[in-house]
């Protein structure tokens, strides 16, 4: 499986999960505490995956950013949008400076 089927894969999960119970789903209790805990939650991950970064193990940092991933992966069902518009992003950008990219930005 490549990462376009992993990301999409977890696009449906998501979806699908949403509207489930929140007893049942932990997408669910995400979405049913709404946006703001949806917010909080990618936070927390980033602020989790930059922890793990100071130390040697590699096996929590990649858990660390696979958790916040994920939760910017329901940040973004949040707002309807999938995996795919973040690639397409990415794609676009690649072989541009950082540099050029970023003072684009600036522009608009």
């Amino acid at each position: 499986m490549n990462d376009k089927d992993i990301l999409s894969s977890l696009d449906v999960v998501i979806e699908q999960r949403k509207n489930a119970s929140p007893d049942q789903s932990y997408v669910a209790s995400l979405f049913d505490k709404g946006l703001e805990e949806i917010q909080k939650k990618v936070g927390e991950e980033a602020i989790e995956a930059i922890l793990a970064a100071e130390k040697s193990d590699d096996k929590a940092l990649i858990s660390e950013v696979a958790d916040l991933w994920f939760h910017s992966l329901v940040l973004l069902s949040s707002r309807k949008l999938l995996s795919s518009a973040v690639l397409d992003e990415l794609e676009r950008r690649f072989g541009l400076s950082g540099i050029d990219e970023k003072a684009a930005r600036k522009e608009l």
